[in-house]
């Protein structure tokens, strides 16, 4: 365990938005390591979403951080909570997931957090093992821990009361039963986004009601996708998934705007913050923020996918994007000709077959926008293609090509 605090500390808050008192956190690591022993940090997820992006992943990573360091990280999955939904930013009830739901998304979660924190080194607990067991008498006991109007001062609640929107009883438990959870594995720390600061904070003041030291506290901002405006989302399409191709990933780093590259080094990575500094410096002394975020794309490929993959993905890069050429690899498709229709015609339905394309009025929009070119010759009606060579290149936008080969 690294018993250096004021290395911890820069490392543990490198990136976060909020934080217990520095203080207070240096004393508990005085603490632990006087008594040898690691910081129990505790991390709980809800397994109501189990695709896992970048935006996800940060807390995930900053967990990385302080088990490379030597403490120990307890993940709990919150398959009993997960029944009743977390009500954070909802303006109505959520709908309870099912037993068999929770524990089908509790199992793809596992799955991916082991992308990011070492298996060997990770505990992970289900919170039906003392909520589950809690008989009416212990429920009683927890909420006595707490006011109504506390409750109440939770947002959500607050405007939901306000506008005279039902709220159900059950919703209250929720940060209830997630601040027992710190009590039940007498966590030192628990991480999570600025949107679960309430959920968190409950948990530390509750542990005081059990006659446990209180947990400090560590929130990690919402990472922004690759627009740099919207939170990261799947639904809104700016996002970057722990499972997408080296490749992809690679070109969707390259996408965000400039002035994102020091939040993704910072939140994305796990480069020493005092590397992050200097690459500030290097910033401000006007180097080519491409260059830089090529370092950063590179980074985060090779976290997920490895060294000798992410040197692939950036050799793709460069011919695709920069050059302007086809890379190796790049997908064959047949083109078979029929009496009667132009190859032009019929290059349309064989690009729309791919499925990469919403419709063929898209592929056609993108032709006319010049986005598309024919053996290296832009091309803006596709129907003005007659005959094509018997082998093809067509570029659609900067990085997507096809090899076509034509069969009579």
């Amino acid at each position: 365990m690294n018993t250096n605090i004021e290395e911890t500390i820069k490392i543990m808050l490198k990136g976060a938005a909020d934080y217990t008192d520095k203080e207070e956190i240096a004393e508990k690591l005085k603490k632990a390591f006087a008594e040898n022993r690691p910081l129990n940090v505790k991390l709980g997820l809800d397994p109501s979403a189990p695709d896992i992006h970048l935006g996800h992943a940060v807390v995930l990573r900053k967990m990385r951080q302080l088990q490379d360091l030597g403490h120990q990280i307890i993940i709990i999955i919150g398959d009993f909570t997960g029944m009743i939904g977390d009500p954070t930013g909802k303006s109505k009830t959520r709908k309870a997931l099912t037993k068999e739901q929770v524990e089908e998304n509790a199992k793809t979660y596992e799955k991916q957090i082991f992308r990011i924190l070492d298996p060997q080194k990770t505990i992970v607990r289900f919170n039906s093992e003392w909520l589950g067991a809690m008989n009416f008498r212990d429920v009683i006991g927890l909420c006595s821990k707490c006011t109504v109007a506390r409750i109440l001062e939770r947002d959500d609640f607050q405007n939901r009361y306000q506008k005279k929107q039902p709220i159900a009883v059950h919703e209250f438990f929720y940060p209830l039963m997630q601040a027992y959870d710190s009590v039940a594995i007498r966590a030192d720390i628990e991480l999570g986004g600025t949107d679960q600061t309430f959920n968190i904070l409950m948990g530390r003041n509750i542990q005081k009601d059990y006659g446990q030291e209180p947990q400090l506290t560590l929130f990690m901002p919402l990472l922004e996708g690759i627009d740099g405006v919207e939170k990261m989302s799947k639904s809104l399409g700016n996002y970057i998934g722990v499972d997408e191709e080296p490749a992809v990933m690679y070109e969707k780093v390259m996408k965000i705007p400039d002035e994102m590259i020091i939040k993704y080094y910072d939140l994305c990575t796990d480069i020493h913050p005092d590397e992050v500094a200097k690459i500030k410096v290097r910033l401000a002394k006007g180097e080519n923020p491409r260059d830089i975020k090529m370092e950063l794309a590179f980074e985060i490929t090779r976290l997920y996918h490895g060294e000798e993959e992410a040197v692939k993905a950036q050799e793709h890069f460069k011919t695709a994007f920069q050059k302007g050429q086809a890379p190796e690899g790049t997908p064959e498709l047949s083109l078979t000709r029929k009496e009667g229709m132009d190859d032009g015609f019929l290059l349309l339905d064989t690009l729309a077959a791919t499925g990469k394309f919403k419709s063929k009025s898209e592929l056609r929009r993108l032709f006319t926008q010049g986005a598309v070119k024919v053996n290296e010759e832009k091309v803006t009606d596709p129907l003005s293609l007659k005959t094509l060579p018997e082998e093809t290149l067509v570029q659609i936008g900067k990085g997507t090509f096809y090899k076509i080969k034509i069969q009579e």
